[in-house]
């Protein structure tokens, strides 16, 4: 059984990042989105949250699974057996990271690939960076960016700061 991690903050999840995990479980047996804890970003949603909230919008996708995972992405990949590690790409501005990223992964454990996927085009440029930003402001404008769910939980943060 070939398995992938798809690993991120996915704070919040959108319609980009499923389309991509979408994407992989064609290619895959299994593929894990795995929530990073990732402070250095900032997250409004708590580790769980995220998890909850993935869970609810991948019902459908039966070789698709979510988890939490703290430490290394290499060494959770090695943990649950994942040959793999899908990234997302959006736009060239993606790619010097991702590129650093997928070099040191190869350098820690030269047995897992990283696989870059991209997103349909009405997805290329949607970022939970930018949906958070929006959302400050407005959440009728970003439904066609982030699941129903997700919206929910915005509007109840957007509420609770005013």
């Amino acid at each position: 059984m070939r398995i992938a991690i798809y690993p991120g903050t996915f704070d919040p999840v959108t319609f980009g990042h499923l389309d991509v995990l979408e994407r992989a479980t064609h290619i895959f047996d299994e593929v894990i989105m795995a929530v990073a804890p990732n402070k250095t970003k900032g997250p409004i949603f708590s580790q769980e949250e995220r998890v909850d909230l993935i869970k609810e919008n991948i019902t459908h996708l039966s070789s698709a699974r979510v988890t939490a995972f703290q430490g290394l992405t290499v060494d959770f990949a090695k943990e649950v057996g994942a040959v793999a590690i899908i990234r997302g790409l959006r736009a060239l501005s993606d790619f010097e990271h991702e590129f650093q990223m997928a070099q040191m992964n190869r350098h820690l454990d030269g047995d897992i690939e990283t696989i870059f996927l991209m997103p349909s085009q009405e997805h290329f440029y949607t970022s939970s960076q930018l949906v958070k930003q929006v959302s400050n402001f407005t959440i009728s404008r970003i439904e066609s960016f982030a699941p129903q769910n997700v919206l929910e939980r915005l509007k109840a943060l957007q509420s609770a700061k005013a």
